[in-house]
């Protein structure tokens, strides 16, 4: 791509900027909250290595946003381990309902200053707020450790944010925040709440979806190797098996 190319580039993206934040500015004339996503589908294809989807909107006058991003729920269990006889196993486990398989939030402020602590857990604004269903019959004590280690691992392969996002204000009505997508995002249907706060009040409240969906021929095997389990074991056995012969065939001629 040539320098020329480049700032043309560049300077249609900037324009296009910019006359989506004037609509948005029009909007908000009428609206409280108006918000919008630079791109509604995150399409995870062969070589994914994970991507950032923009977040802009506009508000009718001045007030804190927060954003939420939750993932489609699952089941998952926490399972404690313990040492013995030299050797690490897994021993007591406690099993989780509607555990969102991604979950992250932005704000302008710290969340603490933007909006009391009874409005945050009413609305399930922030990681602690979440409400894990447990299954398993555990004291007040294990279910703590097991949330605990539940919100870490979660935290770890980067599907939980540790600390919200930095929303951004560019004037007084207009804002913006970049959402991480991972390279392991689970695909699925994702639920965008964009909350105004005023006077640690929820003034307005905007939802907006987002699909993460595999594409191209990563789709096709992950579909295929759902519908048809068995035979697409037996494929890769197969497969496997070849590789190693051709891989023993060629170390013998040398």
């Amino acid at each position: 791509m040539t320098v020329s190319t480049r700032l043309v580039t560049s300077f249609c993206i900037t324009a296009l900027t910019l006359l989506a934040f004037a609509n948005l500015t029009k909007k908000a004339s009428a609206d409280p909250l108006v918000v919008d996503l630079s791109n509604h589908l995150v399409a995870i294809t062969t070589g994914f290595t994970g991507t950032d989807v923009l977040l802009f909107g506009a508000v009718q006058n001045e007030g804190d946003v927060i954003v939420t991003v939750r993932g489609p729920d699952q089941d998952m269990v926490v399972r404690r381990k313990e040492r013995k006889v030299g050797i690490w196993v897994n021993s007591e486990s406690a099993r989780y309902k509607n555990v969102p398989a991604y979950y992250a939030s932005a704000a302008n402020r710290p969340m603490e200053i933007i909006a009391p602590q009874n409005v945050l857990q009413d609305y399930r604004i922030g990681l602690e707020h979440q409400r894990f269903i447990a299954e398993s019959k555990t004291g007040d004590v294990d279910q703590k450790v097991y949330r605990e280690a539940l919100v870490r691992n979660m935290q770890n392969a980067g599907l939980f944010n540790q600390r919200p996002a930095k929303i951004s204000f560019l004037s007084n009505q207009l804002f913006r925040t970049d959402i991480h997508f991972p390279a392991n995002t689970p695909t699925g249907t994702y639920t965008i709440n964009v909350y105004l706060i005023r006077d640690g009040r929820i003034a307005s409240v905007k939802t907006t979806p987002l699909v993460v969906s595999k594409t191209g021929v990563s789709a096709e095997v992950y579909e295929f190797a759902h519908r048809y389990s068995a035979l697409y074991g037996i494929i890769a056995v197969i497969i496997a098996v070849i590789a190693g012969w051709i891989a023993s065939v060629a170390f013998r001629k040398r």
